[in-house]
């Protein structure tokens, strides 16, 4: 039999999609599913993004520029700004959504074998980019008990080796929802001079900060110009999922020309969507205040629902729109596909994240789901209650 690569053998299958068959598999039974294991909003797209594609007249959909519309990349360099961050036109790369942009960096800064330095848990799909770029993903965990936060900057550093070229933040973070602090950040920032290393910002959900608590961004770390690179995304930030269109940041013009190439090789991003996200940009900042207190509102509703769980861990988180709860179970993978297969409340149940998959560490995550906060208030309620009694009939079920 022909075989095929290694790569292709040991990618790693995500941990919020892969029980989306049994989750079909469910619904055909007559099951109410309720997914808190997606990051997909039901907020409404933004009216003036629909109807930016709705009233796209041109005769022939083209290519575009590879490294983005020019009036998209200026409207994301005003956004920057509107933050106090003076980024140029220039500086900003247009990419197919986030991902690419992870993607893009991970092969902009390092080689085959070279290490990136990620706290974990993480975006499960860094796994997926690194396999992609032959890259190897160096963990520094975190804990549920300590809210996620970094470990003394001293940890991180005992994991830098001569093979290190990058440490990657995500904050507000997914899969946790912790925000980094001012000085978090300032720590991180001085082992990046000390060893000469890029740092690299997942900053997807900037605007989902709660509690009066604000984002700060690594293109604001002092003296780091030449070596900050930050993805970002339409896909949350205008509940955007589908269109696909994110960005790269950078004011380093070496690493923008390299990533130019790449783009080169892609040819060029969605149009269609691209113009729908100049629509987007262009809209009043104050689009963002009732989103951000409907999110908090549905935080709130599922922490208060988790502080009535029995032996769950969870510090309340700040940002995004996740949480990681620690259950008092040994196997979460196994819960999840329970809660799927074998369990329902008035014919309905809850599909979650396994943890496991957001770490890169054997071993860690095993007793922890994740949990997405993108239904209304009611329906997170509603499935919380489920989630809590299909826990009690699981340890029930398995003597726990």
């Amino acid at each position: 039999m022909v075989s095929i690569s290694e790569r292709a053998q040991t990618i790693q299958a995500s941990p919020i999609r892969r029980l989306v068959p049994l989750a079909d598999a469910a619904k055909k039974q007559g099951k109410t599913v309720y997914h808190l294991n997606i990051g997909q909003p039901d907020i409404p797209t933004p009216e003036p993004m629909v109807r930016a594609i709705q009233t796209f007249d041109h005769k022939v959909i083209s290519y575009g520029h590879s490294e983005g519309l020019l009036d998209l990349r200026i409207e994301i360099a005003k956004y920057f700004q509107r933050y106090g961050i003076p980024i140029k036109t220039e500086e900003v790369l247009v990419t197919i959504a986030g991902s690419e942009a992870i993607h893009f960096a991970f092969c902009a800064v390092a080689d085959v074998g070279d290490e990136i330095i990620i706290p974990e848990p993480f975006y499960t799909n860094y796994n997926g980019f690194a396999t992609f770029a032959q890259v190897k993903i160096v963990p520094v965990t975190t804990k549920a008990e300590e809210g996620f936060h970094l470990p003394p900057m001293s940890e991180i550093e005992a994991k830098i080796t001569s093979r290190t070229r990058a440490i990657l933040l995500c904050s507000p973070n997914n899969p946790t929802g912790t925000i980094y602090t001012p000085e978090e950040l300032a720590g991180v920032a001085e082992l990046v001079r000390r060893h000469n290393l890029f740092l690299i910002g997942d900053e997807v959900y900037k605007e989902f900060a709660y509690d009066g608590q604000t984002h700060m961004s690594i293109l604001e770390l002092p003296g780091l110009e030449d070596r900050t690179i930050v993805a970002d995304s339409i896909s949350k930030r205008f509940s955007a999922c589908g269109a696909r269109i994110g960005c790269l940041v950078c004011r380093n013009p070496k690493v923008i020309e390299s990533i130019t190439r790449f783009a080169q090789a892609r040819l060029c991003p969605q149009t269609v969507e691209q113009v729908a996200a100049v629509a987007a940009y262009r809209m009043d900042p104050a689009y963002f205040d009732p989103i951000r207190e409907e999110y908090q509102r549905r935080r709130d509703a599922m922490y208060e629902a988790c502080q009535s769980i029995e032996g769950l861990v969870l510090k309340k988180p700040r940002g995004a729109f996740y949480m990681l709860a620690k259950l008092p179970i040994p196997d979460a993978d196994d819960f999840a596909r329970w809660l799927l297969t074998d369990y329902d409340l008035n014919h309905e149940t809850v599909m979650v994240a396994p943890g496991n998959g957001f770490y890169a560490t054997p071993g860690l995550g095993e007793d922890e789901i994740r949990l997405a906060y993108v239904l209304n208030v009611e329906s997170i309620r509603r499935a919380m209650k489920v989630l809590e009694e299909g826990l009690k009939q699981y340890r029930t079920e398995r003597n726990l």
